[in-house]
């Protein structure tokens, strides 16, 4: 006879079935994606593996869209290579229904890697300029194809479990910021379904494995970049009075520029501006006749962003003035026409997954983030005049031990671009196959 603790427990799990029959179907999904995740891993991980290996740059990712396409059509998806030249688009239709975007960006960085993986990168090419550079996966693309891999196969086996169309892209030149605008001006929503919602992932190399993140509102900042060349009248380093040293004007200008932030912008708003190149002067005893600046500017809202872009070409010329530049030899100050707009992630879509992966992962694994004033082009398919509802989320990236030695010592990981960041595989892979499959499987539920 069965003890009567197991009958009451059998008889309370049935219970349970009967009156919340959504809660028990909801529990077969997440077993099942668990399941098909668990068997999916070790291919998935030798892809993983395989596109760390052989990076390759942004607008150059020819072999990596064609082994994503390739991947991708056998996985049970109708592909359409070359979209915005090199962008992979695959569709998964199953009946009426809403249509999800999941985006995977492919592109790797001109970066020497050091992690001593057993599968590091050797790679080396030419970059736009043609100089010959390393390459490097230091921003985890890599990681973002397979777990888009993951979640086709997934899907493509939970059919039953879900309805509508999922457009699947493989999108280039994320690190130029240019991929996304290239994929649109190529039809991306003229083309194909127009998605109801889009979603993608980022790996976070502050987050441990297993973790994810969420950040509702703006979590990625515009990001704008400005040449300024300051001109002066060069001469003899002996003799600075004959001059209009470009030199000292430069650092001038430098610090001025420090106060639009602190002293121009609302402080409840965020703004950075940094200047991250200085090159001017040959030799110790010349005075230059110039000294070029590169900057880049982050912000969030449009209007701060327009207010900091105007104060810089003011400032600039106005330091040169006080200096007693001439008019024809005040800067230069050129604000490149593309950017990378801010990721703004819909609200009450971001809310709605993160309730979805609390459910699944547990409280503790999945936190609420700040923003960051970091860059990413997914932000366009949200700026659209279809103005679809898009959210990215943080996926956990550090390997426990690795996370643990941190927390004891305080030692500092590796963050994104370094030739040291490397995602611990396997939980990673896992964690970003089933958090995107269930987000999918959750927006286009059966009823």
């Amino acid at each position: 006879m069965m003890p009567r603790m197991k009958l009451r427990l059998l008889f309370l799990a049935v219970s349970v079935a009967l009156l919340n029959p959504s809660g028990a179907q909801e529990a077969a999904v997440v077993a099942a994606v668990t399941s098909h995740v668990d068997r999916l891993c070790p291919d998935l991980l030798q892809l993983y593996k395989h596109w760390h290996e052989h990076p390759e740059l942004s607008l150059a990712e020819t072999q990596t869209a064609a082994r994503l396409a390739e991947e991708l059509r056998q996985s049970g998806c109708a592909v359409t290579p070359r979209v915005g030249d090199l962008g992979v688009v695959a569709l998964l239709t199953n009946g009426p229904g809403p249509t999800v975007l999941v985006r995977a960006d492919m592109d790797a960085l001109p970066v020497k890697e050091q992690t001593g993986l057993s599968y590091a990168s050797t790679v080396t090419a030419r970059d736009q300029a043609g100089n010959l550079v390393p390459v490097m996966h230091a921003c985890g693309h890599d990681m973002h194809m397979a777990c888009l891999v993951g979640t086709a196969r997934v899907l493509v086996a939970l059919k039953d479990r879900w309805r509508g169309t999922v457009v699947l892209l493989g999108q280039p030149a994320e690190e130029v910021g240019d991929g996304a605008k290239r994929v649109l001006a190529d039809g991306l929503f003229r083309r194909f379904p127009r998605p109801d919602y889009g979603l993608a992932l980022h790996v976070s190399a502050d987050l441990p494995a297993g973790v994810l993140g969420y950040t509702p509102g703006f979590s990625a900042a515009n990001v704008d970049t400005v040449d300024i060349t300051v001109r002066g009248l060069g001469g003899h380093g002996a003799h600075p009075d004959k001059t209009k040293d470009p030199v000292v004007l430069t650092a001038q200008i430098v610090l001025a520029l420090q106060t639009i932030v602190s002293r121009e912008v609302d402080p409840t708003e965020s703004a950075v501006v940094t200047v991250g190149s200085i090159h001017g002067g040959t030799k110790h005893n010349i005075i230059p006749d110039e000294v070029k600046l590169q900057l880049t500017v982050r912000t969030y809202a449009e209007e701060v962003r327009r207010q900091v872009l105007a104060a810089i070409p003011r400032i600039a010329r106005g330091q040169a003035e006080a200096a007693g530049v001439p008019e024809d030899r005040l800067p230069l100050v050129q604000i490149a026409s593309d950017y990378t707009p801010a990721v703004y992630n819909d609200p009450a879509l971001t809310q709605r997954l993160a309730e979805v992966f609390k459910g699944v992962f547990g409280e503790t694994h999945v936190l609420l983030r700040k923003p960051s004033m970091g860059g990413e082009d997914f932000g366009e398919y949200g700026r659209t005049p279809e103005r679809i509802p898009i959210c990215m989320f943080s996926l956990g990236a550090v390997g426990p031990e690795a996370w643990e030695a941190s927390r004891r010592d305080g030692s500092s990981l590796p963050g994104l671009h370094s030739p040291r960041f490397a995602p611990a595989a396997e939980p990673t892979l896992k964690t970003g196959v089933r958090a995107m499959s269930l987000a999918v499987l959750a927006l286009t539920a059966r009823p």
